[in-house]
Formats: structure tokens, sequence, C-alpha cells
């Protein structure tokens, strides 16, 4: 169930372990998020880009994220009993999930796999973030992640342009608007600085032509 409070992001499938042990087989683990800007959505005019602080996820409450398909249904692995770990490095979100404590989980992996999800995502809430233009487009960067909910395979990534983007896009949607406020509040005063150099001018000239009528 995709939750209009909640972000959605998708990255590329975990991996499985090189040269695994035997009993490491069901083991995946990949980057669920990394530091590099990227283009997030268009909207036919103008590209909005993001990209995600590398201390953004130094307060990040993580302590209960599990492991889903499609961020819905049932858990295959869970931070709260180890089989889902999480930390963040130079690269970014780091994640290792362990895929072996149930049957239904070893059938997750497997169709990892055999390529039935080649997508991921992951579910979080931003605590803050930061909003900027230039000619290239829009750019948020996001400061800090408040908590992080799942990590999921997915059966197709998420699209900004749908439900899932609708937060993201509120995001930018508050900064744009309150950029137009900003330029209409700017014009206005320079029409009332127009008017007033105006009824300076107006008054100067009012005030020569008498001086000129009384000499």
């Amino acid at each position: 169930m995709i939750r209009d409070n909640r972000e959605y992001r998708s990255m590329p499938l975990l991996h499985k372990r090189a040269e695994a042990e035997p009993e490491e087989n069901y083991i995946v683990e990949g980057h669920a998020a990394t530091y590099d800007e990227y283009l997030l959505f268009n909207d036919g005019m103008n590209d909005f880009y993001e990209r995600i602080d590398p201390h953004a996820f130094d307060e990040t409450d993580m302590s209960d994220v599990v492991f889903l398909i499609d961020h819905d249904g049932r858990v295959f692995a869970r931070t709260r009993n180890g089989s889902v770990q999480l930390m963040h490095d130079d690269i970014g979100l780091f994640c290792r999930v362990d895929l072996s404590r149930s049957s239904s989980a070893r059938g997750v992996h497997e169709d990892i796999m055999c390529g039935n999800y080649d997508q991921m995502s992951f579910a979080f809430i931003v605590k803050d973030d930061e909003i900027t233009r230039d000619d290239k487009g829009y750019h948020r960067v996001i400061k800090s992640v408040g908590k992080l909910f799942d990590i999921s395979a997915v059966s197709f990534p998420a699209n900004p342009h749908t439900s899932i983007g609708k937060s993201a896009r509120s995001a930018f949607d508050g900064f744009i608007e309150e950029e137009k406020r900003l330029e209409l509040a700017k014009a206005e005063e320079a029409r009332k600085l127009e008017q007033a150099k105006q009824k300076y001018m107006e008054v100067k000239h009012d005030e020569r032509k008498e001086s000129g009528l009384q000499c």
C-alpha cells in the first residue's frame, strides 16, 4: 500500500554476495541509496534533480526496517531480528538482507535470482531538505531522513509521475509556490516604488510650475 506521506525511490536490484559461504547462499546486499545527484522527474518544462546529503542518515530511525515485495504484504526480513542490516558508508546507505530464515523468504531469493524482480525501492520520510534553482533546473538536497520504513523488491520501479511521487513533487510545488509569491511581492514592491517616484515627479513639476507663475 503506497502511503502519501512517504517517499519512494528506485534503486538497482540487490546482488548476491560474490564467493559466498554455503550458509550465506541466501544473502543479498547492495546500496539502497547513494549520494549522487539524479534526475527525479521532468514536468515537461523543467528538470527536477535530487541528491541525498552524506549526513542525511546520521540520525535516521532504522529501528524496524522491513524487507517486502512492492512495499506491501508479508514481511520476509527485518532489522529487528537481524535479517536486515543497514549502515551508511562513503557511497550511500548499504543494506544486507538474509533471506534464509523461512521458506517464503528463500522463495523470494529465488525470484530475485531468476529475474522475476529486477528493481528495488525504499520508503522513507524526509525530516529536512533544501531546494534551489539554477539554469539547469530545480535541485533538492535531502539533508535529513527522519525514518526509513522498508526496502522492497518491486515489479516496476517507482514512477514520480504517479501517486508514488506525490510527496516528492509536493516538496518542489511548495518551493515553486513560495518562489512565485516572492516574485509577485517583488513586482508589487517595484510597482509601488514606481508609483511613488511618479507621484514625486508630479509634485516637483507642480512646484516648478507654481514657482514660475509667481515670478
